[in-house]
């Protein structure tokens, strides 16, 4: 049985009926504007200056935060020379009719407003750029993955200021550039930290909407995010392409000798990656959180992925995943070092495709890497093996484009704990879910270093099938509703 709420705190009923009616009302529009965007991150559109999406999105998303008029708050574009801009918003502590404000530190919340690319495969009916709500689903490139982070936030401190419930100093930080690796966001987090003029202040609370969820039936803790390292391998054998029948049997494919040097980085039969020190050791603590998720989620850990389905001689198959089995699937996906090819260059469409001998192939390689593996020394040493010693002296290179090391959340203070799963009691009637996750976001590091003291709130609303940065991407609309009421109780429940 849940413990009574004490005096003047957020009632759940009263903010969950405010915060629903903001996302039915307002939010949800406010989204398929922003969809309707193509503001790619500058990886992706190294011209995001001139084309001017980023900062309409911004603009936008500034316009409509000054429009809610939240008591006492204060907002900003900070530019800095030729870097992508960030929103940053301020609200003061308040007492509310409690009194005191619930903490003297701050709370930092964080999301970003860049976009990745289009990507193919699509629902007829959908497009990236084409916002479409269908069954409590927003659909659209960038809507959950990050769009809806700095419209969420504002509406969990409006259900707070509407039932005069005492809260800290809150901030707020909206990117623009972490889909590229978050490259801009440091100077901009330097700037201000200045001495003597600090704005982000003591944070003892950071709230990140930037991660995912393991069902859509309760509050979710992120606990560790993997670690990147992303780059171009290429080999060149040729100066110019030539006739097969003419070169084959002399000339080496350049595509095979791209095969032996993988080979050295992973064993294509598993995947694993072979390199030691791209491996790191599970902490105790996440072992037994996976175990806890694991059983949670069972075989919906790998079941929730667009599996192909295909007929073979009368047997209806499913293509399998690299386990079955929930816990190691959990941590292979958390933990464990993968290798993705997610682009290709050197090689024509199969239209195009001639009896000619390529003189060069090139893989866009991504690397997760466990938590607790340096990016910056996993980059050096795939630039060795990879470079190293190559085969019929071929030129191979690889060109490092972005690299961030992961990120193991610090312990959890009893305040934090029991306000998470007050929360997640409140809203879902279900315990807080912990789960570590295999994306990235370079900000955690960052921000566990500078505020070591700060218990670390990553969620989000990408759970089952969300699928972003992929065709059919959607924002679980109620589930948006319910985590938005859940961050306003855990501020709330800051001492």
């Amino acid at each position: 049985m849940n413990a009574p709420l004490p005096a003047h705190a957020l009632q759940p009923e009263q903010a969950l009926a405010e915060v629903t009616r903001a996302w039915d009302e307002d939010i949800v529009r406010q989204l398929s504007d922003y969809i309707a965007i193509p503001a790619k991150s500058p990886m992706f559109d190294p011209q995001w200056a001139e084309h001017g999406h980023i900062e309409t999105v911004v603009r936008n998303a500034a316009a409509w935060v000054e429009a809610q008029k939240v008591e006492g708050l204060e907002l900003e574009i900070i530019r800095l020379p030729g870097r992508t801009p960030v929103l940053f918003f301020e609200v003061p502590a308040s007492g509310g009719v409690a009194g005191a404000p619930t903490s003297a530190q701050t709370v930092l919340m964080y999301g970003h407003l860049d976009k990745q690319p289009e990507f193919s495969g699509w629902r007829s009916d959908l497009g990236p750029w084409a916002p479409k709500y269908e069954d409590g689903r927003l659909y659209g490139r960038g809507g959950a993955d990050d769009g809806y982070a700095v419209y969420a936030s504002i509406a969990a401190i409006q259900a707070l200021k509407s039932q005069q419930v005492a809260h800290p100093r809150i901030v707020g930080l909206i990117e623009t550039c972490e889909e590229s690796g978050s490259y801009d966001l440091l100077p901009y987090i330097d700037a201000l930290r200045a001495p003597g003029h600090n704005r982000l202040g003591d944070v003892g609370l950071v709230i990140c909407l930037d991660s995912g969820a393991g069902n859509y039936d309760q509050l979710w803790l992120t606990t560790s995010l993997r670690g990147m390292a992303s780059g171009v391998l290429k080999v060149e054998i040729l100066t110019e392409g030539v006739h097969s029948g003419d070169a084959s049997g002399v000339v080496p494919s350049s595509f095979r000798i791209l095969r032996q040097v993988l080979d050295r980085l992973e064993d294509s039969a598993t995947g694993r990656l072979l390199p030691a020190s791209f491996h790191c050791e599970v902490p105790p603590e996440r072992m037994a959180q996976a175990r806890a998720t694991a059983a949670i989620l069972g075989d919906e850990l790998y079941k929730r992925f667009p599996w192909v389905h295909y007929d073979c001689e009368g047997d209806n198959r499913v293509a399998l995943p690299m386990s079955t089995d929930p816990l190691q699937a959990l941590l292979n996906r958390t933990w464990v070092p993968t290798l993705s090819i997610t682009g290709a260059e050197g090689l024509p469409d199969l239209q195009n495709a001639g009896n000619v001998l390529r003189p060069y192939t090139a893989f866009k390689l991504s690397l997760r890497l466990p938590p607790l593996v340096d990016a910056a020394q996993a980059v050096q040493q795939l630039k060795a093996v990879l470079e190293d010693n190559a085969p019929y002296q071929a030129r191979v290179t690889f060109q490092g484009l972005s690299s961030a090391t992961g990120w193991n959340a610090p312990e959890s203070a009893p305040w934090f704990e029991q306000a998470l799963h007050a929360a997640s009691h409140s809203y879902f009637g279900a315990p807080c879910g912990y789960i570590g996750q295999g994306g990235t976001i370079p900000l955690m590091n960052l921000l566990s270093q500078g505020f070591p003291r700060a218990q670390m709130m990553v969620c989000g609303v990408l759970g089952p099938k969300s699928n972003a940065h992929g065709p059919n991407e959607f924002l679980h609309v109620p589930y948006a509703r319910r985590l938005t009421a859940a961050v306003a109780q855990v501020i709330a429940g800051m001492p």
